[in-house]
């Protein structure tokens, strides 16, 4: 479950109008820190962000399941979608939560290296069209909030 900090930022930035993909990096961001205080692990940067962005789906943030990717992926999105809306969590059931827990530790804490981030970015930069990155870029550099 989340803490309450990342849900309050995410809540920010979708009063400020930024795209989910925005308020959902809260989660991916204090996955991370997870990792990097060594609450849990992960296998991969993947599976770490995977995770961030279940939890955001889960906390209500509107994050559409991926359009391409894998049948299971975009069905548990889609799971993790409704149970956001819904609201009102039930709580996940002690024995199943201690699991996952243990799984998690027993994975490594590379995942949220610099080093590893710094690869997956490029390498999911280097799918994107060369337009789409420089797209990207200008309406960063628009949207990007004036430090003065």
């Amino acid at each position: 479950m989340p803490e309450e900090e990342p849900v309050e930022r995410a809540r920010e930035d979708e009063r400020e109008g930024k795209s989910p993909s925005t308020q959902a990096g809260e989660f991916v961001r204090e996955e991370m820190e997870h990792i990097r205080e060594g609450e849990h692990g992960a296998r991969s940067p993947q599976q770490a962000v995977a995770i961030g962005l279940s939890k955001a789906r889960r906390a209500g943030v509107k994050l559409p399941p991926p359009e391409r990717g894998k049948k299971r992926t975009k069905r548990q999105a889609k799971r993790n979608l409704a149970k956001g809306r819904k609201g009102g969590r039930k709580r996940t059931s002690r024995t199943r939560s201690r699991a996952t827990k243990a799984a998690l530790k027993r994975e490594g804490r590379r995942a949220a290296s610099k080093k590893a981030l710094s690869r997956q970015a490029k390498r999911a930069s280097a799918r994107r069209s060369a337009r789409s990155r420089s797209a990207a870029a200008k309406k960063a550099a628009r949207t990007r909030k004036r430090r003065r």
